[in-house]
C-alpha cells in the first residue's frame, strides 16, 4: 500500500462531513506545521499552507458528503478499487488531500489552498482572500483519469417554502416508500439514467390519484440524486406495492395537508434531470436536481433543488423558470449559494498539464465538467492566475457506491509530480 493510500485511510477515520469538519481542520494544520509549512486559517475555515515562493498552488476541499453510515467509514479493497461499507467514501476530495500530505512529507515548496464546505455551495471558495503568490493553480477535484478539466458548470440552490395546514382525512392510511436506490452526484451523474426516488414516489401518487398527503420525507443532500423517499397518505381506494414502490397499510388516521394534492402535482410536473445537452463538450449543458422535500409537524413544506448550467444566461433562465413554477404553487422562494461557471480556457498552463497527462497515461483530452469546481469562483478573485483541474478516477461520488481506483491514484500522482517539476523550470 502506497503512502498516499495510507494517508487517505487516515483521513477516512477523521470525521469531516460538511459543516462538521473541525477535527480534520485541526489535523491538517498540525500535520503541515510539523513539516515546516506556514499555515493560515480564515474566518470560514479555509486553510492556506505554504513554503518558499512557489509558482504553483494546489487546491482541494476538505469536507465530504456523508451518506449511509458516514462519517463512520470502514474501507475495503475490491478488484483494485477502494470502497466503503454502506457509506460514502470521501475520496471526493480526500484523495486530493492525501496527495498533498505526501508532497508535504517530501518537503515540496508549494502553496496548498484547502477550502471548507465545498459540498454545500462552495462556501469556503466564495470567501477566499489569502495573499496567494502562485501564478498557476491546479485543482485536484476532478474524477476521471487522463482528462484535464478547463471549465465547469455554474450553479445555484433554489429553495421553496410554504406554510400549509391540516384538515380531516378520509380512507385508509398508507406508508408509500421508495428506498435504497443507487443515488449519485447531481452533476456528473445526472445524465446516467439514475432514477430519482422523489420522482418515482410522486409519479406513483399522481397516477394512483392520491390527493391526501399527511407528510413527506424525501431525499438526502442537495447535490445528491435522491435515493430514498417516504410519504404518509390516506386513500379511499386500495394502494398496492409495485416495482421500486413499497406500500404498507398503517392503523393511524392522521389529518392531511390542505394542499397536499398540489405538492403531488408539482412533483409529477417537475422536470428533474438534464434539460439540455452540450453537444460540443459531450456533457449536459443544463440540469436540475429535485433534491429534498420535507414536511414538518406544523404543516410547513420545504423543497430544495440544485440547478446547474455551463453558461450564465442558461443558469439564469433555469433559475427564473424554477422560481416561477414554485411561486405558481404558492411557495415563497429563495435562491442561494450561487456560483459562476468556469468558462473553458486553453492556456500555457493547461497545455503543460495536458502534456504531463499524456506522458503518464499515453492519452489525454481537455474537458469541461457538469459540476461545480472551485476554479470558477477562485478565478474571479485571482484574475492573473492560470487554472486547470485533474484527479483520479472516482465513481458514484455522493453515494454509498462511491469508489476510487488505486492504480489511477498512483498514476495521477505521477502526473502531479511531473507538473510540479515542469513548473519549477518556467
Amino acid at each position: 500500500m502506497s503512502q498516499i493510500i495510507a494517508h487517505f485511510q487516515t483521513l477516512t477515520q477523521i470525521p469531516h462531513c460538511s459543516k462538521e469538519a473541525d477535527k480534520l481542520l485541526d489535523f491538517l494544520v498540525a500535520f503541515s506545521k510539523e513539516r515546516g509549512y506556514a499555515v493560515e486559517v480564515d474566518e470560514v475555515k479555509n486553510i492556506y499552507i505554504h513554503k518558499g515562493t512557489p509558482k504553483l498552488c494546489l487546491q482541494a476541499h476538505y469536507d465530504m458528503v456523508c451518506m449511509g453510515k458516514a462519517p463512520q467509514i470502514e474501507t475495503y479493497m475490491e478488484e483494485g478499487w477502494i470502497k466503503a461499507k454502506n457509506a460514502s467514501l470521501g475520496a471526493d476530495n480526500g484523495m486530493a488531500i492525501a496527495m498533498m500530505m505526501q508532497l508535504m512529507d517530501e518537503g515540496e515548496e508549494l502553496e496548498f489552498l484547502i477550502t471548507s464546505d465545498e459540498e454545500i455551495g462552495l462556501i469556503g471558495a466564495n470567501k477566499v482572500a489569502f495573499d496567494l503568490k502562485a501564478t498557476m493553480m491546479l485543482n485536484l477535484d476532478s474524477e476521471d483519469e487522463a482528462e484535464v478539466y478547463i471549465g465547469c458548470a455554474g450553479g445555484a440552490d433554489i429553495t421553496a417554502f410554504k406554510q400549509d395546514n391540516y384538515k380531516k382525512g378520509e380512507g385508509d392510511c398508507y406508508e408509500v416508500a421508495v428506498k435504497g436506490l443507487v443515488g449519485g452526484h447531481s452533476g456528473v451523474d445526472i445524465d446516467k439514467g439514475i432514477p430519482s426516488a422523489i420522482k418515482i414516489l410522486g409519479s406513483y401518487l399522481y397516477e394512483n390519484r392520491v390527493t391526501q398527503l399527511a407528510s413527506m420525507y424525501a431525499g438526502e443532500r442537495r447535490n445528491s440524486i435522491p435515493a430514498n423517499a417516504v410519504a404518509i397518505v390516506r386513500s379511499e381506494t386500495l394502494l398496492e406495492s409495485q416495482e421500486n414502490v413499497t406500500v404498507r397499510k398503517l392503523k393511524e388516521a392522521p389529518e392531511v395537508l390542505r394542499e397536499g394534492d398540489r405538492l403531488i402535482e408539482l412533483i409529477h410536473r417537475f422536470k428533474h434531470g438534464v434539460r439540455a445537452q452540450n453537444e460540443k463538450l459531450g456533457i449536459p449543458d443544463v440540469s436540475i436536481n429535485l433534491a429534498i422535500i420535507t414536511s414538518d409537524e406544523k404543516g410547513g413544506l420545504k423543497i430544495e433543488t440544485s440547478a446547474r448550467a455551463m453558461g450564465a444566461d442558461a443558469l439564469e433562465d433555469l433559475t427564473e423558470e424554477t422560481v416561477k413554477m414554485f411561486e405558481d404553487y404558492g411557495f415563497s422562494v429563495k435562491v442561494e449559494d450561487k456560483y459562476p461557471a468556469w468558462k473553458p480556457d486553453v492556456s500555457a498552463f493547461t497545455n503543460l498539464v495536458n502534456d504531463e497527462m499524456k506522458a503518464v497515461f499515453g492519452k489525454t483530452k481537455m474537458m469541461a465538467i457538469h459540476a461545480g469546481l472551485e476554479c470558477g469562483v477562485i478565478a474571479e478573485k485571482y484574475s492573473m492566475m492560470q487554472f486547470a483541474s485533474i484527479g483520479p478516477t472516482i465513481r458514484y461520488p455522493h453515494s454509498t457506491r462511491e469508489m476510487v481506483n488505486v492504480d489511477s491514484v498512483e498514476k495521477t500522482f505521477e502526473v502531479l509530480q511531473g507538473v510540479i517539476k515542469r513548473v519549477k523550470m518556467i
